[in-house]
Protein backbone atom coordinates (compact mmCIF):
# COMPACT_ATOMS: atom_id res chain seq x y z
CA UNK A 1 0.00 0.00 0.00
CA UNK A 2 1.06 3.67 -0.53
CA UNK A 3 0.30 6.40 1.82
CA UNK A 4 -0.13 9.67 0.38
CA UNK A 5 -1.14 12.79 2.40
CA UNK A 6 -2.58 15.73 1.37
CA UNK A 7 -4.21 19.08 2.96
CA UNK A 8 -7.34 19.10 1.04
CA UNK A 9 -10.74 20.34 1.48
CA UNK A 10 -12.93 17.86 2.80
CA UNK A 11 -15.32 17.98 -0.15
CA UNK A 12 -11.92 17.24 -2.13
CA UNK A 13 -11.46 14.28 0.39
CA UNK A 14 -14.46 12.15 -0.57
CA UNK A 15 -14.43 13.19 -4.22
CA UNK A 16 -10.85 11.37 -4.33
CA UNK A 17 -11.98 8.84 -2.28
CA UNK A 18 -14.84 8.35 -4.41
CA UNK A 19 -12.41 7.81 -7.74
CA UNK A 20 -10.17 5.51 -5.91
CA UNK A 21 -12.58 3.85 -4.88
CA UNK A 22 -14.75 3.24 -8.46
CA UNK A 23 -11.32 1.63 -9.62
CA UNK A 24 -13.23 -1.78 -10.40
CA UNK A 25 -15.43 -0.25 -12.87
CA UNK A 26 -12.94 1.70 -14.60
CA UNK A 27 -9.79 -0.57 -14.63
CA UNK A 28 -11.33 -4.29 -13.17
CA UNK A 29 -9.56 -4.08 -9.90
CA UNK A 30 -10.47 -2.80 -6.36
CA UNK A 31 -7.92 -0.46 -4.26
CA UNK A 32 -8.21 0.33 -0.80
CA UNK A 33 -8.69 3.61 -0.34
CA UNK A 34 -8.69 4.92 3.12
CA UNK A 35 -9.57 8.30 4.34
CA UNK A 36 -8.94 10.45 7.34
CA UNK A 37 -11.24 13.47 8.11
CA UNK A 38 -12.09 15.82 11.26
CA UNK A 39 -15.39 13.80 12.01
CA UNK A 40 -17.36 17.13 12.65
CA UNK A 41 -16.21 18.23 9.05
CA UNK A 42 -17.63 15.05 7.55
CA UNK A 43 -20.69 17.06 6.88
CA UNK A 44 -18.76 19.58 4.61
CA UNK A 45 -18.07 17.03 2.07
CA UNK A 46 -21.29 15.74 2.68
CA UNK A 47 -22.30 16.12 -1.34
CA UNK A 48 -19.47 14.14 -2.24
CA UNK A 49 -19.61 11.21 0.38
CA UNK A 50 -23.26 10.73 -0.62
CA UNK A 51 -22.14 10.86 -4.57
CA UNK A 52 -19.59 8.23 -3.96
CA UNK A 53 -21.13 5.50 -2.05
CA UNK A 54 -24.25 6.58 -4.53
CA UNK A 55 -22.39 5.37 -7.12
CA UNK A 56 -20.88 2.66 -5.64
CA UNK A 57 -17.45 3.37 -5.26
CA UNK A 58 -15.74 1.64 -2.18
CA UNK A 59 -13.64 3.06 0.47
CA UNK A 60 -13.07 3.64 4.45
CA UNK A 61 -13.45 6.98 5.97
CA UNK A 62 -11.99 7.16 9.08
CA UNK A 63 -13.93 10.39 11.43
CA UNK A 64 -11.60 11.48 14.32
CA UNK A 65 -11.67 12.79 16.74
CA UNK A 66 -15.73 12.51 17.29
CA UNK A 67 -18.31 14.00 19.91
CA UNK A 68 -18.02 16.34 22.48
CA UNK A 69 -14.96 14.35 24.27
CA UNK A 70 -13.24 16.92 21.58
CA UNK A 71 -14.08 18.96 24.09
CA UNK A 72 -11.02 20.58 25.38
CA UNK A 73 -10.29 21.98 21.73
CA UNK A 74 -13.09 24.24 21.45
CA UNK A 75 -17.49 24.17 21.10
CA UNK A 76 -17.02 24.47 17.30
CA UNK A 77 -15.03 21.00 16.75
CA UNK A 78 -17.96 18.85 18.30
CA UNK A 79 -20.03 16.31 15.81
CA UNK A 80 -23.29 15.61 16.82
CA UNK A 81 -25.40 14.07 13.82
CA UNK A 82 -22.64 12.14 12.07
CA UNK A 83 -23.69 8.83 13.74
CA UNK A 84 -26.83 9.28 12.32
CA UNK A 85 -25.78 10.25 8.91
CA UNK A 86 -23.60 7.42 9.07
CA UNK A 87 -26.10 4.68 9.53
CA UNK A 88 -28.84 6.22 7.69
CA UNK A 89 -26.58 6.55 4.02
CA UNK A 90 -26.82 3.49 1.92
CA UNK A 91 -23.98 1.55 0.51
CA UNK A 92 -21.72 2.79 3.74
CA UNK A 93 -21.49 1.07 6.77
CA UNK A 94 -20.70 2.88 10.49
CA UNK A 95 -19.27 1.88 13.02
CA UNK A 96 -18.43 3.21 16.28
CA UNK A 97 -15.76 0.88 18.65
CA UNK A 98 -14.63 1.76 21.72
CA UNK A 99 -11.78 -0.44 22.21
CA UNK A 100 -8.21 -0.66 20.06
CA UNK A 101 -8.45 -4.51 18.92
CA UNK A 102 -11.85 -3.17 17.96
CA UNK A 103 -10.91 -0.92 15.62
CA UNK A 104 -8.00 -3.72 14.37
CA UNK A 105 -11.09 -6.18 13.75
CA UNK A 106 -13.50 -3.54 12.56
CA UNK A 107 -10.77 -1.92 9.55
CA UNK A 108 -9.51 -5.49 8.50
CA UNK A 109 -13.08 -6.42 7.99
CA UNK A 110 -13.77 -3.15 5.98
CA UNK A 111 -10.61 -3.45 3.90
CA UNK A 112 -12.00 -7.58 2.97
CA UNK A 113 -15.70 -5.75 2.27
CA UNK A 114 -14.26 -2.94 -0.36
CA UNK A 115 -13.61 -6.00 -2.90
CA UNK A 116 -16.85 -8.04 -2.58
CA UNK A 117 -19.24 -8.19 -4.72
CA UNK A 118 -21.57 -7.35 -2.08
CA UNK A 119 -19.60 -5.08 0.03
CA UNK A 120 -20.14 -1.80 1.37
CA UNK A 121 -18.10 1.45 1.71
CA UNK A 122 -17.01 1.70 5.76
CA UNK A 123 -17.10 4.92 8.18
CA UNK A 124 -15.53 4.39 11.58
CA UNK A 125 -16.08 6.99 13.95
CA UNK A 126 -13.31 7.42 16.02
CA UNK A 127 -11.99 9.35 19.27
CA UNK A 128 -8.68 10.21 21.02
CA UNK A 129 -9.93 9.95 24.31
CA UNK A 130 -7.85 7.38 26.29
CA UNK A 131 -9.66 4.24 27.01
CA UNK A 132 -8.79 1.40 29.73
CA UNK A 133 -8.76 -1.68 27.64
CA UNK A 134 -8.62 -3.61 30.39
CA UNK A 135 -12.74 -4.59 30.51
CA UNK A 136 -12.31 -5.52 26.09
CA UNK A 137 -9.71 -8.18 27.61
CA UNK A 138 -12.21 -9.25 30.04
CA UNK A 139 -14.59 -9.90 27.37
CA UNK A 140 -12.12 -12.12 25.31
CA UNK A 141 -11.73 -14.33 28.49
CA UNK A 142 -15.45 -14.43 28.65
CA UNK A 143 -15.95 -14.96 25.14
CA UNK A 144 -12.85 -16.20 23.73
CA UNK A 145 -11.44 -14.43 20.61
CA UNK A 146 -12.92 -15.90 17.88
CA UNK A 147 -16.07 -15.72 19.04
CA UNK A 148 -15.95 -11.99 20.13
CA UNK A 149 -14.49 -10.95 17.17
CA UNK A 150 -17.54 -12.26 15.44
CA UNK A 151 -20.35 -10.38 17.52
CA UNK A 152 -17.88 -6.81 17.23
CA UNK A 153 -17.74 -8.01 13.49
CA UNK A 154 -21.71 -8.25 13.91
CA UNK A 155 -22.47 -5.18 15.83
CA UNK A 156 -22.24 -5.79 19.50
CA UNK A 157 -21.39 -7.82 22.33
CA UNK A 158 -22.63 -7.58 26.09
CA UNK A 159 -19.61 -5.43 27.93
CA UNK A 160 -21.15 -6.37 31.20
CA UNK A 161 -23.92 -9.62 32.26
CA UNK A 162 -25.21 -8.10 35.25
CA UNK A 163 -27.03 -11.06 37.77
CA UNK A 164 -29.72 -12.55 37.21
CA UNK A 165 -31.10 -12.56 41.33
CA UNK A 166 -34.48 -11.09 41.54
CA UNK A 167 -33.51 -7.63 41.70
CA UNK A 168 -34.68 -4.49 39.52
CA UNK A 169 -33.18 -4.48 36.02
CA UNK A 170 -31.97 -2.05 33.75
CA UNK A 171 -29.97 -2.91 30.14
CA UNK A 172 -27.78 0.29 29.76
CA UNK A 173 -26.87 -0.01 25.73
CA UNK A 174 -23.56 2.15 24.88
CA UNK A 175 -21.08 2.89 21.64
CA UNK A 176 -18.37 4.31 21.22
CA UNK A 177 -16.23 6.24 24.22
CA UNK A 178 -19.00 6.57 26.40
CA UNK A 179 -18.43 2.16 27.66
CA UNK A 180 -16.59 3.50 30.43
CA UNK A 181 -19.24 5.85 32.04
CA UNK A 182 -21.62 2.71 31.51
CA UNK A 183 -19.29 0.23 33.04
CA UNK A 184 -19.26 3.20 35.86
CA UNK A 185 -23.14 3.76 36.08
CA UNK A 186 -23.74 0.01 36.25
CA UNK A 187 -21.24 -0.63 39.40
CA UNK A 188 -23.25 2.37 40.94
CA UNK A 189 -26.45 0.96 40.00
CA UNK A 190 -25.26 -2.38 41.70
CA UNK A 191 -24.92 -0.75 44.92
CA UNK A 192 -27.93 0.69 44.83
CA UNK A 193 -29.86 -2.79 44.29
CA UNK A 194 -30.29 -2.49 40.99
CA UNK A 195 -29.15 -5.20 38.14
CA UNK A 196 -27.45 -3.62 35.34
CA UNK A 197 -26.88 -5.14 32.08
CA UNK A 198 -24.12 -3.58 29.73
CA UNK A 199 -24.76 -3.64 25.75
CA UNK A 200 -21.74 -2.25 23.78
CA UNK A 201 -22.54 -1.69 20.06
CA UNK A 202 -19.37 -1.62 17.69
CA UNK A 203 -21.75 -0.97 14.56
CA UNK A 204 -25.34 0.35 15.32
CA UNK A 205 -25.70 0.47 12.23
CA UNK A 206 -25.30 -3.16 11.44
CA UNK A 207 -27.42 -3.89 14.52
CA UNK A 208 -30.23 -1.47 13.21
CA UNK A 209 -30.04 -3.20 9.87
CA UNK A 210 -30.31 -6.82 11.29
CA UNK A 211 -33.39 -5.67 13.45
CA UNK A 212 -35.00 -4.10 10.34
CA UNK A 213 -34.42 -6.73 7.45
CA UNK A 214 -37.05 -9.34 9.86
CA UNK A 215 -39.87 -6.50 10.15
CA UNK A 216 -38.86 -5.59 6.29
CA UNK A 217 -39.81 -8.58 5.49
CA UNK A 218 -42.68 -9.21 7.29
CA UNK A 219 -44.60 -6.39 5.71
CA UNK A 220 -43.29 -7.39 2.09
CA UNK A 221 -45.09 -11.07 2.61
CA UNK A 222 -47.93 -10.15 4.72
CA UNK A 223 -46.34 -13.21 6.63
CA UNK A 224 -44.31 -13.38 10.24
CA UNK A 225 -41.24 -13.57 9.76
CA UNK A 226 -39.49 -14.66 13.37
CA UNK A 227 -35.32 -14.04 12.59
CA UNK A 228 -33.70 -13.33 15.50
CA UNK A 229 -32.08 -9.90 15.35
CA UNK A 230 -28.64 -9.29 16.48
CA UNK A 231 -29.81 -7.00 19.56
CA UNK A 232 -32.20 -9.95 20.39
CA UNK A 233 -29.47 -12.18 20.61
CA UNK A 234 -27.38 -9.61 22.98
CA UNK A 235 -30.32 -9.01 24.80
CA UNK A 236 -32.07 -11.69 26.85
CA UNK A 237 -36.35 -12.71 26.46
CA UNK A 238 -36.08 -12.33 30.31
CA UNK A 239 -34.45 -8.95 30.12
CA UNK A 240 -36.52 -7.60 27.36
CA UNK A 241 -38.90 -6.23 29.98
CA UNK A 242 -36.09 -4.28 31.51
CA UNK A 243 -36.09 -0.42 30.68
CA UNK A 244 -33.14 0.79 28.41
CA UNK A 245 -30.88 3.68 29.10
CA UNK A 246 -28.56 3.99 25.93
CA UNK A 247 -25.77 6.94 25.94
CA UNK A 248 -24.01 7.99 23.04
CA UNK A 249 -21.63 11.10 22.46
CA UNK A 250 -23.84 12.14 19.51
CA UNK A 251 -27.51 13.02 19.11
CA UNK A 252 -29.70 11.02 21.42
CA UNK A 253 -31.54 10.68 18.60
CA UNK A 254 -29.00 7.76 16.84
CA UNK A 255 -29.78 5.30 19.54
CA UNK A 256 -33.68 6.06 20.40
CA UNK A 257 -35.01 2.98 18.24
CA UNK A 258 -33.69 0.40 20.71
CA UNK A 259 -36.47 0.53 23.01
CA UNK A 260 -39.09 0.47 20.29
CA UNK A 261 -36.99 -3.02 18.68
CA UNK A 262 -37.25 -4.57 22.19
CA UNK A 263 -40.48 -3.78 22.75
CA UNK A 264 -40.10 -1.70 26.34
CA UNK A 265 -39.41 1.91 27.79
CA UNK A 266 -36.31 3.54 26.82
CA UNK A 267 -34.33 6.73 28.29
CA UNK A 268 -31.71 7.83 25.41
CA UNK A 269 -28.90 10.39 26.71
CA UNK A 270 -27.09 11.84 24.19
CA UNK A 271 -25.56 15.31 22.89
CA UNK A 272 -28.61 17.49 21.83
CA UNK A 273 -27.28 21.16 22.30
CA UNK A 274 -24.46 23.33 21.42
CA UNK A 275 -21.21 22.31 23.34
CA UNK A 276 -18.31 24.89 24.57
CA UNK A 277 -14.53 24.20 25.96
CA UNK A 278 -13.85 22.52 28.71
CA UNK A 279 -12.80 19.37 30.53
CA UNK A 280 -14.27 15.97 28.99
CA UNK A 281 -15.74 15.47 32.24
CA UNK A 282 -17.41 18.66 32.34
CA UNK A 283 -18.84 18.81 28.94
CA UNK A 284 -20.09 14.82 29.82
CA UNK A 285 -21.91 16.11 32.87
CA UNK A 286 -23.40 19.94 31.54
CA UNK A 287 -24.40 17.70 28.04
CA UNK A 288 -25.65 14.96 30.49
CA UNK A 289 -24.07 11.91 29.03
CA UNK A 290 -21.59 11.66 32.69
CA UNK A 291 -22.23 8.35 34.88
CA UNK A 292 -24.37 10.35 37.11
CA UNK A 293 -27.00 11.10 34.41
CA UNK A 294 -26.68 7.40 32.88
CA UNK A 295 -27.59 6.10 37.30
CA UNK A 296 -30.46 8.78 37.40
CA UNK A 297 -32.45 8.02 34.15
CA UNK A 298 -31.86 4.33 34.99
CA UNK A 299 -33.29 4.89 38.69
CA UNK A 300 -36.04 6.79 37.27
CA UNK A 301 -37.02 4.45 34.03
CA UNK A 302 -37.05 1.01 36.89
CA UNK A 303 -39.32 3.18 39.23
CA UNK A 304 -42.17 4.10 36.18
CA UNK A 305 -44.18 1.46 34.49
CA UNK A 306 -45.19 4.40 32.19
CA UNK A 307 -41.99 6.00 32.11
CA UNK A 308 -43.65 8.73 29.72
CA UNK A 309 -46.82 9.49 31.07
CA UNK A 310 -48.06 12.32 33.05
Amino acid sequence: GQHIELGISEMNLFMLLGQLGLSHDHHGEYLLPIGTVYDPFVLRGLDALIYGVYNDARFVVAGTPAGVTLAPEGGAHQSTITASVGAELPNLTYHEPAFATEVDWLLCDALRELGESDGTSAYLRLSTRPIDQSPFADAVERYGEDRLRSMVLAGGYRLLDGPDDGRPGVTIVTTGVMAPEALAAAAVLDDEGVASTVVHLTSPDRVYRSWRAGFARSAATASVVRVPSQLHRLVRADERRRPVVSVHDASSHSLAWIGSALGTGQYALGVDRFGESGTIANLHEITGIDTGSIVNASLIAISETTPFTE
